[in-house]
């Protein structure tokens, strides 16, 4: 590993943000080939090794993966450019996209295209409680878990006291996790690859890790929360740029398992401020799919529709600015200062049990955010809990998702194509006078 320049760091890094679409696959498998291939600034072992603890921090793995990276490379700005810039581009997608959304959205062609990526939207979430199933149902106890977190939030149990349930039942009850009390939990061999059937890079944990704790995490802990500090003191906390700032800031601390696990509770906080409706929603995350970085960009998007509908565009910039930040900084804090704490952990079974099982609950999670959006999506009326009303199926939206869910799941096209391929469906249903 030789000695590489800032310089060098931030051109790499801008890169991977910008070409890294996908997911979380996508972007490690990218971060791979230039930091490790390439320009082999990194060995495997070590590569293997970050990878292997950001999988169990909260928050995106692959943005804390980035910053790891630098902070290899560079030290601690090299962190902070590293894992900013990885944010950054998609983040700039995500804004002109949100103006695009709120200033055209109504009109005919755009709201029929939007039709068309919600039924993308349905058959994504439906491909990733598919593809975390597999990873995470292993035992009987998890499917218990999964069964109960669903049921749970189904009767409106908000997302962080499921989490954290689930955590502590997998800390305390080791028959749920398969286990025999006092036996420890395998680490799981974790697999990532560039695309469908490609090579793959077999990541095992390793057992150590250089200490990171000390001045770096805590100034990035004490700069994620000054600014909420400061909203509070200037704008009290009914104001909406103070609930984007703590909402964000807790869900930073609790979302385990990707962007899908906290849309489900982020959709029922944001309709119940009145910041935006579940359709908005889901067209929120089919603009997050759309772009590089990660998925969880979408916080961005309800930011920035929560202030326009506040206040107008200055609120929403500010509004964008705040859940991007709350959303983003708390990885610095886990990266510099907590993540070698959490390898540690690894090696505990109660620790990796609480692990395992919110990894579970997440499954239930999804499974409610998959139920919400196919009842507002492919039918025109819900029943009690949210779920749909039978009698009231839109055909052609049902017809269009389903195909959406048989080429991600069983053809592997790539989530772009099935986007435009759906949203091009919206237009050309709606111009034939059959709207989706």
């Amino acid at each position: 590993m030789r000695d590489v320049s800032m310089s060098e760091l931030v051109r790499e890094s801008a890169r991977i943000g910008a070409l890294g679409f996908g997911g979380p696959a996508g972007q490690i498998a990218l971060m791979h080939r230039v930091f490790v291939d390439e320009r082999k600034w990194i060995d495997e072992d070590a590569f293997q090794h970050a990878l292997a603890f950001c999988m169990l921090l909260p928050g995106p793995e692959a943005q804390q993966l980035a910053t790891y990276v630098g902070w290899r490379l560079r030290g601690f700005w090299g962190g902070v450019v590293a894992g900013w810039l990885f944010v950054l581009p998609g983040a700039a997608v995500v804004l002109a996209l949100s103006w695009l959304y709120v200033t055209a959205g109504h009109l005919p062609a755009v709201a029929a295209a939007f039709d068309g990526v919600k039924c993308a939207v349905v058959a994504l979430v439906a491909e990733a409680l598919v593809r975390i199933g597999k990873r995470s149902l292993k035992t009987r106890g998890a499917f218990v878990i999964a069964v109960l977190a669903l049921a749970a939030l189904m009767f409106g149990a908000p997302f962080p006291v499921v989490i954290i349930a689930a955590g502590l039942v997998g800390a305390l009850t080791p028959s749920l996790r398969g286990e025999r009390a006092g036996g420890g939990v395998k680490p799981a061999v974790l697999e990532v690859r560039s695309e469908p059937g490609g090579a793959g890079v077999a990541i095992h944990p390793t057992p150590q890790l250089p200490p990171l704790a000390g001045r770096g995490g805590v100034a990035w802990l004490i700069a994620w929360l000054m600014p909420v500090a400061l909203l509070f003191a200037l704008l009290g906390p009914s104001h909406v740029l103070t609930e984007i700032a703590v909402l964000f800031s807790i869900l930073a601390c609790v979302t385990f398992g990707g962007a899908y696990a906290l849309l489900a509770y982020l959709t029922t906080e944001a309709a119940a401020r009145g910041w935006l409706t579940p359709e908005q929603m889901i067209d929120g995350l089919g603009l997050a799919e759309t772009t590089p970085g990660p998925l969880i960009l979408v916080n961005e998007f309800v930011g920035f529709v929560a202030g326009w509908g506040a206040g107008g565009a200055l609120l929403a910039l500010a509004g964008a600015g705040v859940a991007l930040w709350c959303t983003f900084a708390p990885s610095f804090v886990w990266i510099f200062a907590g993540a070698p704490y959490a390898e540690r952990l690894r090696a505990d079974p109660r620790a990796s049990g609480a692990l395992a099982s919110i990894l579970a609950a997440v499954l239930g999670v999804i499974g409610k955010l998959a139920l919400f959006f196919a009842a507002h999506v492919l039918f025109d009326a819900q029943i009690a809990l949210g779920l749909p009303d039978l009698t009231t199926p839109r055909l052609l939206a049902i017809a269009l998702a389903g195909a959406a869910a048989l080429a991600l799941m069983r053809f592997k096209a790539p989530v772009l194509l099935v986007i435009a391929v759906c949203a091009g469906a919206g237009v050309a249903a709606d111009a034939l006078g059959a709207p989706l």
